[in-house]
Order: C-alpha cells, then sequence, then structure tokens
C-alpha cells in the first residue's frame, strides 16, 4: 500500500474567524495566536512523521500558506461546500487531521499510518465525543455524508458508519483537542 497522507484541514489565522470558541475568553486577536501555535504544532508534528504531508486550506491563498508555513509541504485549497463534502474529496489512502489536538505526534501519526497496512480505518477519538485523526486505506465517502460535524455525535456516529459497513477500525488513544478556554487551561504552552 502506498504510504497515507497526512491531510492537514486548516484555516488562515484570520482574527474572529479562528478558533472562535475560544473569543468570549481571548478575544479574537488571542483565539488567533492560540490557532497559529497549534497549525504550526500540527505542521511540525506532520512534517517529523516522515510521512506524506498535504494541508487542505480556506482563507487565504496557497502562496500565503507556503510562505507562512515554509516549502516543502503541497498546499491544496479546501473547495466549496461543507465540512463533509470537503473530506469525502480528499484521496485515499489518508490521515485526516485538524489543526487543533495538542498532544498529537509525530509516532501516533505512523502508528496511524502502520495500521491502514492491516485495516481499512483507524480513528483517534477525542475526549469531546469527536475525533483528532481519521484514518482511511481506501476512499469511505459514507463516513461523512450528512454527519453532524462539531458535536459529541461525530464519533460514535462515524463507528455506527464503519460497523454498518463491515469495518472495525483500529482505535488509537483518546485525545484532547482544544476548543474551549477550559480545554486551553491544561496546556498552558499554547496560551498567548
Amino acid at each position: 500500500m502506498t504510504e497515507p497522507t497526512v491531510t492537514i484541514f486548516a484555516r488562515w489565522p484570520e482574527a474572529g474567524k479562528a478558533k472562535t470558541r475560544l473569543i468570549p475568553a481571548l478575544g479574537g486577536e488571542g483565539a488567533t495566536v492560540v490557532y497559529r501555535k497549534l497549525l504550526q504544532h500540527t505542521v511540525s508534528t506532520a512534517r517529523e512523521s516522515g510521512l506524506p504531508v498535504q494541508l487542505r486550506v480556506t482563507g487565504a491563498g496557497k502562496e500565503a500558506f507556503q510562505d507562512w508555513l515554509g516549502a516543502g509541504i503541497e498546499v491544496v485549497d479546501q473547495g466549496e461546500g461543507e465540512l463533509g463534502a470537503k473530506l469525502a474529496r480528499v484521496p485515499a489512502p489518508a490521515i485526516l487531521v485538524g489543526s487543533d489536538c495538542p498532544m498529537l505526534d509525530a509516532a501516533l501519526l505512523r502508528r496511524a499510518a502502520d495500521h491502514l497496512r492491516d485495516v481499512p480505518a483507524v480513528v483517534g477519538p477525542a475526549n469531546d465525543g469527536g475525533y483528532y485523526l481519521l484514518g482511511i486505506a481506501r476512499p469511505m465517502p459514507f463516513l461523512f455524508d450528512d454527519m453532524s460535524w462539531s458535536t459529541a455525535d461525530v464519533l460514535p456516529e462515524t463507528l455506527r458508519r464503519l460497523e454498518r459497513n463491515g469495518i472495525a477500525p483500529a482505535m488509537l488513544e483518546p485525545l484532547d483537542d482544544i476548543d474551549t478556554a477550559e480545554d486551553l487551561a491544561r496546556y498552558p504552552e499554547f496560551a498567548v
């Protein structure tokens, strides 16, 4: 099997549009600073994994992201539509991640890639009911259609859909992501 591409979904760090659930506590600029740190951490971690890396972006052109995060990383526009449509467009094999999991590390990404040699899917559950990582060895559009994104239903619904399709995913350890001020308090190194 071809090595999966670590595909990071990212938004341009514009005040008021990034990490919006942090804005009440930190203001638009403060939330943006946290987001920048998290995205830089995620990109650095993905590079350290030795796997191919792709950044799927919105909010600015590809050149802006390359100027900020450095050359040597493929940058692709996310395209139109809701999140599910954007995720479904990523070619398999892929390891899909956001940019808000502070404990994501290169070894975890490599472990996910190793799992995809043996099973069609791998899931990294987030402690808030979603997932911080979803690895797919082949296209699985049924995982993305009509999903209630950014809710505690995402992980259980994803697991139900995999089961309905006869897929027992490999499961990684649950990790935190940073969405709220309470989440951020556990990871002061990412604070403003």
